[in-house]
């Protein structure tokens, strides 16, 4: 059966590349992004592809948008049967150093916007009869990570969330909730991030293609899971995090720096915290190559991590 499925954060990353995905199996598209010109091409590509597609340019983040979205997405398409949430935004920093608005909006974007989406999907889905929705979080969601405070505290938060949601949905029949929370993506996010710590931040290897979330999307899409994992590591990490704290915090600063940061300098500045950035809107971010880089380059700085952990332990 074709299903009308809505995607906000369709421009770039995750979101378009679940845009490709569920239009190569014939959905019908609501697609939802700030950048009208990027959204656009998105729109063409799943059309070019033989699915039906409208274009809405919309801020998750502005009181009333997400209503004006369903309501386009039911005056097309008749209904919403499932709404997969991508849209996301990140910031680099201290917590003390970065500014307060920027973390702000980014708990903003990240948790109440999908607050919003969650909100007017389930008030939809209970008019219709049924519906799924798919939330993206991260694995952050369960562990922790210096300079990323207002994504790891927004990603808790939605941790939270969808278990709540999943807990009042049994009450719900025909209404699926589901959390895909990914590890270290090959998308954009992190050079469009804005930076207050003078490094632009890089995903950790090992790295997993946006297209890969996206196939796990589709599949909570046809058959709906509490929550999915996509990432290798995903498991040792939230292990070490609950059984091992202490050796986790020693060594999850140094392995930060390390692997979660390039040596590239950059000026403090917003990235798209605020406002989309065009030009870098892609499904790729173009991180998977460098992959055996970087790893040689644990290799060869293993020694000083090694000392960073003598340093620190009692």
């Amino acid at each position: 059966m074709t299903r009308t499925v809505v995607v906000t954060g369709a421009t770039s990353g995750i979101g378009r590349a679940t845009a490709r995905e569920l239009a190569g199996r014939g959905d019908r598209l609501v697609l939802a992004a700030r950048s009208p010109a990027t959204l656009a091409e998105v729109r063409d590509e799943c059309r070019a592809a033989g699915a039906r597609a409208i274009a809405v340019p919309m801020d998750v983040t502005e009181p009333g948008s997400v209503a004006a979205l369903a309501d386009a997405a039911r005056a097309e398409f008749g209904r919403v049967d499932a709404w997969v949430h991508t849209a996301a935004v990140m910031a680099y920093g201290r917590f003390d150093e970065t500014p307060a608005e920027v973390f702000e909006q980014v708990v903003r974007t990240d948790l109440l916007a999908a607050a919003a989406v969650a909100r007017e999907a389930l008030r939809r889905f209970s008019d219709a009869g049924g519906g799924t929705l798919v939330l993206t979080g991260s694995v952050l969601g369960h562990i922790t990570a210096p300079y990323m405070s207002g994504y790891v505290a927004a990603k808790w938060g939605l941790q939270g969330l969808a278990r709540t949601l999943q807990q009042e949905a049994r009450e719900t029949p025909g209404i699926a909730v589901c959390l895909v929370n990914p590890g270290s993506v090959d998308t954009p996010v992190y050079r469009q991030a804005a930076n207050y710590l003078g490094r632009i931040g890089r995903p950790p290897p090992p790295i997993a293609s946006p297209e890969r979330v996206a196939r796990a999307i589709a599949h909570c899409l046809d058959r709906p899971r509490r929550e999915v994992s996509v990432g290798r590591l995903n498991v040792v990490m939230r292990f070490g995090f609950t059984v091992l704290p202490g050796v986790y915090d020693v060594l999850v600063g140094p392995l930060m720096r390390l692997a979660g940061l390039t040596r590239s300098p950059v000026a403090a500045h917003e990235g798209i915290v605020f406002r989309p950035n065009p030009a870098g809107e892609a499904v790729r971010g173009g991180w998977r190559p460098g992959v055996s880089q970087v790893v040689r380059a644990v290799g060869g700085r293993a020694a000083t991590v090694a000392s960073a952990v003598r340093r620190r332990l009692p």
